[in-house]
């Protein structure tokens, strides 16, 4: 990044610490004190002038060295950036991209001031004029020092960067982590696919269609599309959960397809069974006229009057269900599985229903003709839930909870205004019974707080 821009500003003006390295063995040659024949130009180099060339060019030997290695620092951070940015977008990765960049700034920096020291300090010049040579001097000695303090500063802003990477520890693992699902994710989500067509196929073959199943596997097409092109447009999550989805739908296509066979052979049983209970509750509705004119002879109308719609009622569910079932064999014949399962279930709601209604009318002159014959056992089974709450309700007490006392007071005040009801020439013994019943569910909600509180209270 920086640094690689800035190698490459260097490179531009002519003078790259790489190849003053391939350099330095032919510039230690050079720099060897000798004199020309002929009275030629001598160097100004000798003694102590040679040692401070060379010490500043170990210096700058030395900058280079470091400059490459934060360069090289800094490119693998950049990957493992990348990778986690690929992956992971958290606010905790979004920090370690901001901080990533505020030390490219860092970088950026250090590394101008290092192209700029090496600009600054020309140590290839094999000559100079002799009356210059103090201020030479001079200048190499800057020159070295100079290096030496940016050498210094590369190294710092790299020791920054390494303990920056040690901090990624944690975000790249679970990056790598992300990335190695990546693969076999991708792989199942196509084996999936594939064996659901492949049991779709083998459906196929066996006569039957699935239609809603074929056209649920051609909606997972596209999804295919997106996992061939891969985390790299896609981001490697998105890829994970779209492999993820597409498994899912996929295994749920091939489980359906290959139970299509056994749920075929399940609907056709289904339509026999309904078509018969639908027979049989026809000729069942036939008896409920008579149990109906029953009922009106011997009872008041108010023990009756709730049920005289019923034979109507039931031949119209029954004419309904039949006309489901027909829809429903159609659907059968159509291998249209989804509305059959749709119309057989409509169908049992109906009969269902129906059927209730239809034995209501029985169980109704039943229990009339019970409590008609001996209204005292219903009163008595009233009586004794009430007694069995009372006792609970004094266990252990002198006096009774009010929360408790007052609805079986006004139990036991129900019973005696439903005996009384029984008196006149026509008696009402359907409420009697709704009366009693109510009491005894009146009794059975005491017994059931007194038992929750006191195991609250026990657990306490």
């Amino acid at each position: 990044m920086a640094a690689s821009d800035a190698r490459g500003g260097a490179a531009s003006r002519g003078g790259s610490a790489l190849r003053l390295a391939f350099a330095l063995p032919l510039l230690v040659a050079a720099l060897v004190p000798h004199s020309y024949a002929g009275g030629g130009t001598r160097r100004w180099f000798g003694g102590r002038g040679e040692s401070q060339r060379a010490e500043a060019q170990a210096a700058k030997d030395a900058a280079a060295a470091a400059f490459y290695e934060l360069d090289t620092a800094q490119r693998g951070l950049r990957i493992t950036i990348e990778t986690i940015t690929a992956v992971d977008g958290s606010p905790e990765a979004q920090r370690a991209v901001d901080g990533f960049a505020a030390l490219g700034r860092r970088i950026d920096e250090v590394s101008h001031a290092y192209i700029s020291a090496v600009d600054a300090h020309d140590l290839d010049r094999e000559e100079i004029d002799a009356g210059s040579a103090q201020r030479a001097r001079a200048e190499l000695t800057r020159a070295k020092e100079e290096l030496e303090r940016v050498k210094e500063e590369l190294e710092r802003v790299k020791g920054e960067l390494d303990r920056f990477e040690e901090g990624l520890a944690p975000l790249l693992d679970r990056a790598e982590t992300q990335l190695a699902r990546l693969a076999p994710a991708v792989e199942r989500a196509r084996q999936a696919l594939r064996g659901a067509s492949d049991a779709l196929d083998a459906v196929r073959a066996k006569g039957l269609r699935a239609d809603d199943l074929a056209a649920r596997l051609a909606r997972l097409g596209p999804e295919l599309t997106r996992l061939n092109e891969g985390a790299g447009r896609h981001g490697v999550g998105e890829t994970l959960q779209r492999a993820d989805r597409v498994l899912r739908d996929a295994e749920a296509v091939r489980v359906e397809a290959e139970r299509l066979p056994e749920r075929a052979a399940e609907i056709d049983k289904r339509l026999v069974s309904l078509r018969t209970r639908a027979e049989a509750l026809a000729t069942r509705a036939e008896a409920v006229e008579p149990v109906l004119s029953e009922l009106r002879r011997r009872y008041s109308a108010a023990c009756w009057q709730d049920l005289q719609h019923v034979p109507e009622q039931t031949a119209g569910a029954v004419r309904q269900a039949e006309e489901r079932l027909a829809e429903a064999a159609a659907a059968r014949t159509e291998q249209r599985w989804p509305d059959v399962t749709a119309l057989l279930s409509t169908v049992r709601a109906l009969l269902d229903t129906t059927g209730e209604a239809v034995s209501a009318a029985g169980d109704r002159l039943r229990r009339l003709d019970a409590v008609a014959k001996d209204p005292k056992a219903e009163t008595d089974r009233a009586r004794f839930a009430v007694r069995d709450a009372q006792r609970l309700a004094m266990e252990g007490r002198s006096r009774p909870d009010p929360r408790h006392a007052r609805p079986l007071d006004e139990a036991v005040a129900r019973i005696e205004r439903a005996v009384d009801g029984l008196e006149g020439r026509h008696p009402d013994y359907w409420h009697f019974l709704m009366e009693l019943e109510a009491v005894r569910a009146a009794a059975a909600d005491v017994v059931t707080a007194i038992r929750e509180e006191r195991g609250a209270g026990a657990a306490h």
